[in-house]
């Protein structure tokens, strides 16, 4: 089976995450995001993945490779500028097969494909498109099926007026199988959209959904799934190959990580060359990266800590996302998912809190920010 992953966006919702890195590569637990989504895919048989970029694409493929790493074979299309969901179909449709998956670039999931493929074959469909339920409508636009989950409709984002009779909340998770005929229908070199576009004029004409119900399903675009999807990943609550590495209280310490009287607590990642000092205490759901260190007396809670970032004695981090190679100084907080961009330096005595965010290179002095 084939697969198209679209990856062109600029990743802004995850900034400064993706200030500078696209968010395909930018590092998820212990690897590129895009790692786990192509895991997920040659697990249920996937062996051809074509990515369609757009920012940072050479970026994409220094780090991705040929995609042997994680078990498919990686080929790259470039956008020569954007051209919407269906336009950047359209422009790959060279590489791609009668029947191939389209999928958004930025889901952490287990659902299981084969079946959706399944599904798909049996109704003779054109275009079968992945849901997963919700509980909240009122942020998503809603697909409506009727009988076999044809398709019959969409509401997008509708107010609790609108749900009177509704009794499953479908979204589109992003996942679609799909036969090379759809091309057809999408017109060359323009920006279109599949969702409002082309879904619309498929129905009663050969458009499904297929339910996945009881699997996982995040987007991770903000810095709050972002940690979400982190958390589920640690906890084994989505199927990822990150388990391999857990212990059965869901960690793995490198050697020589924890120092004589530091607490490690919960579930905990702490790379290689990692340092946790004398008194300092780290509680999980965790990720600490190569070469990171945490100084006496220190605190760090249910966060990211990226490699080469420094935590220096009396500081405390909770909830919030620190990039590569920054530096928390003496007694400075860092709360209530703030996310600190690439090489930042925080002085002593600050508080960051609220969601702040940080832009790589900043240098706060001392005392400088009470937010």
């Amino acid at each position: 089976m084939q697969a198209v992953i679209l990856v062109g966006g600029e990743g802004t919702r995850l900034r400064p995450l993706t200030s500078g890195t696209p968010k395909p590569i930018v590092t998820f637990v212990d690897r590129p995001f895009m790692g786990f989504m192509l895991e997920w895919l040659a697990g249920h048989g996937v062996e051809d993945v074509i990515m369609s970029c757009g920012f940072l694409a050479t970026k994409v493929k220094a780090v991705l490779g040929d995609g042997s790493a994680f078990g498919v074979r990686l080929r790259f299309v470039e956008e020569p500028e954007p051209r919407g969901t269906a336009g950047a179909l359209k422009y790959a449709g060279e590489l791609l097969d009668e029947r191939f998956l389209m999928l958004n670039g930025d889901i952490l999931t287990d659902v299981d494909v084969r079946a959706q493929i399944a599904q798909h074959q049996a109704t003779g469909a054109v275009g079968t498109l992945g849901l997963v339920p919700v509980t909240d409508p009122t942020q998503y636009g809603l697909v409506m099926t009727g009988e076999g989950g044809a398709v019959t409709g969409f509401l997008e984002k509708p107010g609790r007026d609108k749900l009177e009779g509704i009794t499953e909340y479908l979204i589109s998770a992003g996942i679609y199988v799909l036969e090379r005929s759809v091309l057809d229908r999408i017109p060359p070199d323009r920006n279109v959209s599949i969702e409002t576009v082309i879904w619309p004029q498929l129905v009663g004409e050969g458009l499904y959904g297929y339910a996945a119900r009881g699997r996982y399903w995040l987007d991770i675009g903000t810095p709050e799934r972002y940690l979400e999807g982190t958390a589920d990943i640690l906890l084994g609550n989505v199927e990822t190959r990150v388990g391999e590495r857990l212990d059965a209280r869901g960690r793995f310490l490198a050697p020589d990580t924890v120092e004589r009287g530091a607490i490690v607590a919960g579930a905990v990642i702490a790379e290689e060359g990692v340092r946790i000092a004398t008194g300092a205490r780290v509680v999980g759901p965790t990720v600490l990266g190569r070469g990171v260190t945490i100084g006496a007396g220190a605190v760090v809670e249910r966060s990211v800590v990226l490699d080469g970032a420094s935590i220096a004695p009396g500081a405390f981090v909770a909830d919030s996302i620190l990039s590569p190679g920054v530096h928390v100084g003496e007694r400075t907080v860092v709360q209530g998912q703030s996310v600190l961009g690439k090489g930042v330096v925080v002085g002593a005595d600050c508080k960051l809190d609220h969601g702040i965010r940080v832009f790589p290179g900043t240098r706060l002095g001392d005392g400088a920010v009470r937010f």
